[in-house]
């Protein structure tokens, strides 16, 4: 009689409940089109190493920079914004990302929306988790390693090559 092996079980991913919120934005439909809310969860949840409530929220240019400047006292709007509250048991963390910046990037870099903000998104629950890439050489490394292979797993490419 032969033995029925069982298929390998993959490893659960951790929990996320998640807010998705979209600020005032000039070309909302865009934006809610690249960002399904099951979508937004499953790029996250592949980042995650526990469990975790994040906050997303996709704001203007207005919004993005205000934030920057209140919190990290710089005068523009960037892409991402990781507000990380807690790291264990449960990370807590809100997202900022700042869609005009997004859709720049994306098309200068001549890459689908989707995926830059894929990229932007796992970069910010990455931060959420306490990687930094601004604070040496093998930490960036390390940082964009990650990246590049959760990306992977997700089916988008290395978001630091050219297409």
């Amino acid at each position: 009689m032969a033995s029925k092996k069982s298929p390998q079980k993959q490893p659960s991913l951790p929990q996320l409940q998640l807010s998705l919120q979209f600020g005032k934005l000039a070309d909302a439909a865009l934006h809610r089109a690249a960002l399904p809310r099951t979508q937004v969860a499953r790029w996250i949840r592949h980042a995650l190493q526990a469990n975790a409530e994040i906050t997303v929220r996709i704001v203007d240019t207005e919004e993005g920079q205000m934030l920057n400047r209140d919190y990290r006292q710089k005068d523009y709007a960037t892409n991402v914004l990781t507000f990380d509250y807690s790291q264990t048991p449960v990370v807590c963390a809100d997202l900022v990302l700042c869609a005009p910046v997004i859709a720049r990037e994306a098309a200068e870099n001549d890459k689908p929306l989707q995926a830059h903000y894929a990229h932007m998104l796992v970069h910010g629950a990455l931060h959420a988790q306490g990687y930094d890439h601004e604070t040496g050489e093998a930490d960036a490394q390390e940082m964009e390693a990650l990246e590049i292979a959760i990306l992977a797993r997700l089916g988008f490419a290395n978001p630091y090559e050219s297409p």
